[in-house]
């Protein structure tokens, strides 16, 4: 049924707005839906799915989809400044510092001031916060295999080399 539904996408010229996979309405025409929306507004509707299906499913945990951004990054690469950690998830320092502060009175993170730079904290995972990665994690990979169900494999590697090139031009573009 749901290779009919992206089947019938080059067929359908009727809008259907925001649309869900679950359900077993038809999809849009790609091209007419991209014209008319732009390609911005699309990439903002998928963004927004994601973070309200991993909201949804992380949201037992007590930990809020802001908090997530901040917990992944430090995941990769424990100790980094509150400056380097907003930064990598792309958000204002002083949105950093609440969801920080937050962090910290839950026990998920610790601030350590900096030996080199007595300006500068950073920000580290307590055994609490660093323990959440084996319960999290697994919620996010099963939320991009629901996203990329039903396309097929060499078409996946497409979107995602794709996906890559739309943040390369654009961070090009900021340079």
């Amino acid at each position: 049924m749901r290779q009919e539904v992206v089947n019938s996408m080059l067929n359908s010229d009727q809008d259907y707005g925001v649309f869900s996979a679950d359900s077993d309405q038809e999809l849009p025409d790609t091209d007419w839906y991209v014209r008319q929306i732009g390609i911005a507004q699309l990439l903002r509707e998928a963004h927004r799915s994601l973070s309200r299906a991993l909201a949804a499913r992380i949201s037992n945990s007590g930990v809020s989809i802001g908090q997530w951004y901040f917990l992944r990054a430090l995941w990769h690469e424990d100790g980094l400044t509150q400056r380097e950690l907003s930064q990598r998830v792309g958000m204002m320092e002083p949105t950093t510092v609440t969801a920080l502060n937050g962090m910290e009175k839950r026990g998920l993170v610790e601030r350590v001031r900096n030996v080199q730079d007595r300006r500068k904290m950073n920000i580290f995972l307590t055994d609490k916060g660093r323990s959440l990665q084996a319960q999290l994690q697994p919620l996010e990979d099963e939320i991009s295999k629901l996203a990329i169900r039903g396309i097929p494999p060499q078409e996946k590697d497409m979107l995602l080399r794709l996906l890559k090139l739309v943040i390369l031009n654009l961070n090009d573009e900021e340079r």
